[in-house]
């Protein structure tokens, strides 16, 4: 794993590195930001992406917003901090991510109101660097946790792209292969290509096959066939934000693979970091479902394939109910079935 492992975003003091996924796999390029017009494009652009990874660009992005925020008092510095937050916020809404890390950086704002905004800058480019930090522990830990749900020699279908390049490292849902690489199990995974922009082909496919584990993939249309020859034993999927009755929204077809499963009898994960849990959205209704650009669909990847002027439908995520969810892994344990419970809880001291 440490011959293969790409840190997707990482900073320096003065510039942000992302790995650019629109590039992937044919190239493996990084970006080199300086400012939050750069940060907010590559968020919107997908260049980056993965909910913890969106987290993480973002309170980054916010350092770098600051950097010329008044510095004669607190409240000119806060009115210039609250534009920039709010300008990030607006690049992506369903990803809760994105807004539980800028909360977070305000929150840590106040919290140091009394101090010089120069020392306050630096405490919020420290912010920013633990939530990348603690990232990186969350997915060991949900690593762990699915693990104990796999057996040596069975195999997972996947879908989209929950991996170590869309968060700190390891990943979330992809967290159990890598770690059961690194301990001599011999798990197999079958990829999704996850349409319209594939990420499951292009991102998924490409990074297990960097560290070495056996990956087999496959279009979105396949799942059922494989699912009806038994040709895997269980599906494990990231997430982009849990609502308090255990309703996930995910990548568009998150929801049409858990039919599936259901339909085959096959246990269906989601992993999902703390920081997905949005407890006051009620239900999945509630989830703001982001719609992108037609030409996504009609001339993917610059190549048209659709008659011109058609009418294109092209939400980026849709939510899975509750009901056909087995279990949500987070980094505190395995949620069963009764999440209107046992999701509150996990907040708890």
């Amino acid at each position: 794993m440490e011959e293969t492992y790409l840190q997707s975003v990482r900073y320096d003091g003065e510039t942000l590195y992302i790995l650019d996924q629109t590039k992937l796999p044919q190239l493996t390029e990084f970006l080199e930001l300086t400012d939050i017009e750069e940060v907010w494009d590559a968020i919107k652009q997908l260049k980056v992406r993965g909910a913890p990874a969106i987290g993480i660009a973002a309170a980054y992005g916010l350092v770098l917003g600051i950097k010329e925020a008044p510095e004669k008092d607190f409240e000119s510095f806060y009115e210039f901090f609250k534009k920039q937050s709010d300008y990030l916020a607006a690049s992506r809404p369903t990803a809760v991510n994105l807004f539980w890390a800028l909360k977070r950086m305000d929150t840590r704002a106040k919290q140091e109101s009394s101090k010089p905004v120069t020392e306050i800058k630096m405490l919020l480019a420290e912010e920013a660097h633990l939530i990348r930090q603690e990232d990186e522990n969350v997915c060991s830990s949900i690593g762990e946790n699915a693990l104990t749900l796999f057996k040596d020699g069975m195999t997972v279908l996947t879908h989209c792209n929950a991996g170590g390049i869309a968060t700190a490292r390891y990943g979330t849902a992809l967290a159990p292969f890598y770690l059961a690489k690194e301990r001599g199990m011999d798990i197999k995974v079958y990829a999704d290509e996850t349409r319209p922009l594939l990420q499951g082909a292009r991102l998924t496919a490409w990074e297990l096959m960097q560290a070495g584990i056996d990956v087999t993939l496959i279009t979105d249309s396949m799942a059922a066939m494989v699912m009806q020859k038994g040709m895997v034993q269980a599906v494990i999927v990231g997430c982009d934000r849990v609502a308090a009755n255990g309703d996930v929204a995910n990548k568009i077809g998150t929801y049409g693979v858990a039919l599936l499963a259901k339909a085959h009898n096959i246990p269906f994960y989601v992993a999902a970091p703390l920081s997905t849990i949005d407890l006051e959205t009620e239900t999945g209704e509630g989830i703001p479902i982001e719609e992108r650009a037609a030409e996504e669909i009609t001339a993917g990847f610059g190549k048209s394939t659709a008659p011109e002027g058609v009418k294109v439908f092209n939400p980026a995520f849709d939510v899975t109910p509750h009901h056909l969810i087995t279990a949500i892994i987070t980094e505190k344990g395995i949620m069963h079935g009764n999440y209107i419970e046992e999701l509150p809880r996990l907040f708890e001291n």
